[in-house]
C-alpha cells in the first residue's frame, strides 16, 4: 500500500474505534470492514480515489462523511437490499449481512456518494441541550432578566428550543409536561434552579451552513449523520425537528467570529452565547477573535445588560467528558458547573 492508502486505512480503524466507544457498535463494524476494503482496493477505496490524501483528521472525517452519505440513500429509499440492515428505518445490523449490499451501494451510488464526502456533518444533537438548560436556567437565576439565546455553530437551531424541551433527572423534570421531546436521565448531580424565571425573547443562531428544517431535504441531511443504531437520538432528532417549526427563530449564514462582531448587548436583557462541540472547526485565529469580541463584549456588560457565554467542548480532561462551562459578565466570571459526555446526556452538574 502506498503512504496515502495506508493512513486511509489507519484513520478508517481509528475512527471505527472511536464510534464504538461512542456508543455505535454498527458504525465500528462498518467503518472497520471499509478500512479492509480500501486496503484491498475495491469499491471504497474507488469512492475516495484522490480524495483521501489530507492528513489523519481530514481521513477521520471522510469516513463520518462517506458513512452519512450510506445512511442518506438508505433513508431515501435508494438502497432497499441495503435498509434492511439500519436500524433507523426499522432494520436489524448484522455486518455480516450487510457487507455485500453496502459493496453494491458504494459501486451503484459512486457519484453520489462522492459527492457525500464535500459535506461535513451536522447532526445538531439534541442531548447537547441539557448543558445549555442548566447554563440558562443559573442565568436566568442569579439576573433574573429576559434572555437572547445567540448560538455559534448552530446548525439547524434546533437547540435554541430549548425552553420546549423536558428533562429528566432524579429529583424531578424540567419542561413542558407535553413536549415532543422529552430527555429523561439528562442530569445528574447537583440540580440547576428549575424554579429560575426563564424567558426567551429572542433566539438568533448563525452556522456557515444553516439548515432549514422546514425543507425535506435539510432534515434528510441530519438525520443522515445521526447514527443508525442510534435510534433513541434519531427519535429525538425528529421530534426537535417538528418543535423547530413551530417556534419563530432566526438562523442567518454567518462564520463565529463575523457574527459576534455584529452583536450587541441590550439593555435590559441577559444576552447568552452558547455553543457546543463545534470549537475545533475553528481555525486558531478564528478562535481568537472570538474570545476577543466576547471580552469586548463583556466590558459593555452591566447589572442591567448582562452578557453570558455558555459552552460545551473538550478540553484535556479526562476522555469521554466535556466541561459545562458558564461566563458572566460584569466581572467574567468563568465556572465549570458540570461535565457531559460528547453527545451531551447526560449532564453531570457540579456547581
Amino acid at each position: 500500500m502506498t503512504g496515502s492508502v495506508a493512513g486511509t486505512v489507519e484513520a478508517f480503524r481509528s475512527q471505527a474505534s472511536a464510534c464504538g466507544m461512542l456508543g455505535s457498535p454498527m458504525y465500528a463494524d462498518l467503518l472497520g470492514a471499509m478500512a479492509e476494503d480500501i486496503a484491498r482496493g475495491g469499491p471504497t477505496r474507488d469512492v475516495l480515489d484522490t480524495l483521501a490524501g489530507g492528513d489523519a483528521d481530514d481521513r477521520g472525517r471522510l469516513a463520518l462523511r462517506l458513512a452519512g452519505g450510506l445512511h442518506r440513500l438508505v433513508l431515501a429509499g435508494d438502497a432497499p437490499e441495503l435498509a434492511r440492515s439500519y436500524p433507523s428505518v426499522g432494520g436489524v445490523w448484522d455486518v455480516d449481512a450487510a457487507w455485500p449490499h453496502v459493496r453494491e451501494a458504494l459501486a451503484a451510488h459512486r457519484e453520489s456518494l462522492r459527492a457525500s464526502l464535500d459535506q461535513a456533518p451536522q447532526t445538531n444533537e439534541i442531548g447537547r441541550s441539557a448543558a445549555l438548560a442548566g447554563g440558562v436556567l443559573r442565568v436566568a437565576d442569579r439576573f433574573a432578566l429576559p434572555v437572547r439565546l445567540i448560538e455559534i455553530g448552530a446548525s439547524a437551531g434546533l437547540n435554541l428550543c430549548v425552553d420546549r424541551f423536558r428533562f429528566g433527572s432524579p429529583s424531578g423534570w424540567w419542561g413542558p409536561v407535553d413536549s415532543r421531546v422529552v430527555l429523561s436521565g439528562a442530569w445528574e448531580g447537583l440540580s440547576p434552579p428549575v424554579d429560575a424565571p426563564l424567558e426567551i425573547v429572542e433566539r438568533t443562531g448563525y452556522d456557515i451552513a444553516p439548515l432549514d428544517v422546514g425543507r425535506e431535504e435539510d432534515r434528510r441531511t441530519l438525520e443522515a449523520y445521526t447514527w443508525p443504531d442510534m435510534t433513541e437520538r434519531l427519535a429525538r432528532l425528529r421530534a426537535a425537528t417538528a418543535v423547530a417549526q413551530e417556534v419563530p427563530l432566526t438562523l442567518e449564514r454567518r462564520n463565529a467570529d463575523e457574527a459576534l462582531d455584529a452583536l450587541e448587548l441590550v439593555g435590559g436583557t441577559a444576552t447568552v452565547v452558547w455553543h457546543s462541540v463545534m470549537w475545533p472547526y475553528l481555525d486558531d485565529a478564528e478562535q481568537q477573535r472570538v474570545e476577543e469580541r466576547l471580552e469586548a463584549l463583556g466590558a459593555t456588560a452591566g447589572p442591567d445588560r448582562v452578557l453570558a457565554h455558555v459552552r460545551l467542548e473538550a478540553d484535556d480532561r479526562p476522555e469521554g467528558r466535556y466541561p459545562v462551562t458558564l461566563t458572566t459578565w460584569p466581572f467574567g466570571e468563568a465556572t465549570v458547573i458540570g461535565s457531559a459526555p460528547p453527545h451531551g446526556l447526560p449532564v453531570t452538574w457540579t456547581a
